[in-house]
């Protein structure tokens, strides 16, 4: 699928200029940095710099002194308390921080994860009913719960109060909890507004770790499911979230949870951990849990001590080999419809459908279709009863303002911008599929049905070296509203004749006018095989990586685009 390639504006040339004197970089990476609001250098010195005293007071949350309070009259009472989260990475992160946390000081406790497949998203009534059962009078939800207005008014007939840990968008109305954490809330003061639902509980353990005088490693030692949350969760990776990463990937490259290493060991990979990684290798792992068993089992993994973590992790590698087998039959299947069907080969939006097809994998499967077609997709399969299913959405596009416009015709859903689940009854997926696809074509940018690569920087092949690296490196963890900066080099040319590796990708090497020459790899554009000749220039854009094999490391070349001089 062809690309379009936009450059990000320029920032203000006298401050750039200024700041690359006092830096002493490279001006395309005082570019990227002013591209990053950062414009003077205690800015800079904060940013290369992260530092954990720069999280933000947990008390500017609203409800986060009324959380504490009820945990800790809780914890004096010796009442029962349910640890209560999704079955994503988000949940279960937030479950396995927030329960070993508070373990630390109680033994009435217990953490309870909904079953995908019978209880479906957030609170459920079987788990409030499990709550009453069982003697607990109270209930910290996370990663859920925002929307559970009815469910916090049934728990409160049983007596069980509850603390509601959520990151998501409320609605009109906010359960009636003893204290609801989410920064989205509108008469929330807390000046940082895109943690994850593990966020927020690491930000429960810093409060309460406060309020009772507690060090710091308390609540520090969880900084690597954190970030794996943070990852996994494709939250924003700027403010208090960079620097949890940062801190986060430094403990697991170093001294990671045993859940956590014994994950890696599976994965293949023990060492140099990027966020990139982290949702390659060890997110799927987590999930794989949830979407083929039960999440419960993701949460067991990451408590388990080390004698044991290991053989949990091995039952999780092979829920994940199965979870792809799925995956990759599933969408399989869904490609088939599609390609079968002209009328939805031209829409603006995809929804697909399948009574058979495993509700667990269905968020990978829609995220596998908008690769492919580049368009907001929903993919659903019967549930109970009724169709269950996940949708994503491209760049640019807020899916989950359509779905609020179609929401006459769901029974419930909920979700981000770019990502949402949704539940309906089977007399309405023809009327919601057309009502969507009004909605979409009526409101959308046709050019954001167009993948862009975005171009942060210019640069010439002679300004990469070392330093230039060890200083780009410094900018991240990269993630959303942080990602690896893309450049642009012009007047390229081959310095050999180009490799085809595996079915569709190429090895370049690549040289401009008095530079070295560059190793390159580029992904799915072995098009280019027969069209780059020797002696043409072309242009091409790319990231720049580190390749180490055999303990050498070089310098090479990820190209995502290319384009020939005419």
């Amino acid at each position: 699928m062809e690309k379009r390639w936009a450059q990000v504006e320029q920032s203000n040339a006298s401050n750039s200029d200024i700041l690359t004197r006092e830096l002493n970089i490279d001006p395309s990476l005082v570019q990227i940095l002013a591209q990053r609001g950062i414009s003077t250098f205690e800015e800079a010195r904060h940013f290369f710099r992260p530092q954990l005293m720069h999280l933000h007071d947990p008390f500017l949350m609203k409800g986060m002194e009324q959380a504490v309070k009820r945990i800790k009259l809780a914890l004096e009472s010796e009442e029962r308390i349910l640890i209560y989260g999704d079955y994503d990475v988000d949940g279960t992160t937030a479950v396995a921080l927030t329960y070993s946390f508070f373990k630390q000081f109680t033994t009435n406790i217990e953490y309870y994860i909904p079953d995908r497949h019978k209880e479906g998203y957030g609170i459920s009534t079987a788990g409030i009913d499990y709550a009453s059962e069982n003697g607990f009078s109270l209930i910290v939800a996370l990663d859920c719960g925002i929307r559970s207005v009815d469910k916090v008014d049934y728990a409160a007939k049983l007596n069980i109060d509850f603390i509601i840990c959520d990151h998501h968008l409320p609605g009109e109305e906010i359960p009636s909890a003893v204290a609801v954490l989410d920064p989205k809330q509108a008469d929330c003061n807390y000046p940082f507004k895109e943690l994850s639902g593990c966020g927020i509980g690491f930000k429960l353990a810093q409060a309460y770790c406060i309020v009772m005088n507690l060090p710091n490693s308390s609540y520090e030692q969880y900084l690597d499911l954190t970030m794996v949350s943070i990852a996994a969760d494709i939250v924003p990776i700027v403010d208090e979230n960079r620097i949890i990463a940062h801190y986060g990937l430094l403990k697991l490259n170093e001294n990671p949870a045993e859940g956590l290493k014994a994950l890696m060991v599976v994965g293949g990979k023990t060492t140099n951990y990027s966020i990139t990684d982290v949702v390659f290798i060890l997110a799927p792992r987590i999930n794989a849990a949830g979407r083929m068993g039960h999440g419960k089992q993701a949460v067991k993994m990451l408590l388990c001590e080390a004698d044991v973590a290991l053989a949990q992790s091995d039952f999780i590698n092979e829920q994940n080999t199965d979870r792809k087998s799925f995956d990759q039959n599933i969408t399989l299947e869904a490609l088939a419809i599609i390609e079968e069907n002209e009328v939805l080969i031209n829409k603006k939006t995809t929804v697909v459908y399948h009574d058979s097809w495993n509700k667990g994998v269905i968020g990978i499967v829609a995220s596998r279709l908008t690769e492919k077609y580049y368009r907001p997709t929903i993919v659903l399969t019967e549930s109970n009863g009724s169709y269950t299913g996940s949708a994503r959405s491209v760049a640019g596009y807020d899916l989950y303002e359509a779905l609020v416009q179609c929401s006459d015709l769901l029974e419930q859903f909920g979700g981000h911008k770019f990502a949402a689940g949704l539940t309906l009854k089977p007399e309405n997926i023809i009327p919601f599929s057309e009502k969507f696809e009004r909605i979409v074509a009526s409101t959308i940018d046709p050019e954001l049905l167009i993948p862009e690569i975005t171009i942060d920087a210019e640069i010439n092949f002679t300004q990469i070296d070392s330093k230039f690296y060890r200083i780009l490196t410094q900018i991240g963890p990269f993630g959303p509203q942080n990602m690896n900066p893309t450049f642009v080099s012009h007047g390229v040319s081959l310095a050999s004749l180009p490799q085809v590796v595996g079915t569709n990708h190429l090895k370049l090497s690549i040289k401009q006018q008095n530079s070295a020459i560059f190793e390159g790899i580029a992904f799915n554009l072995v098009a280019f095989e027969e069209k780059l000749k020797p002696e043409m220039l072309f242009s091409i854009c790319y990231t720049i990586e580190e390749n180490v094999w055999k303990e050498k490391r070089k310098l090479q070349l990820n190209i995502k685009g290319i384009k020939i001089t005419e």
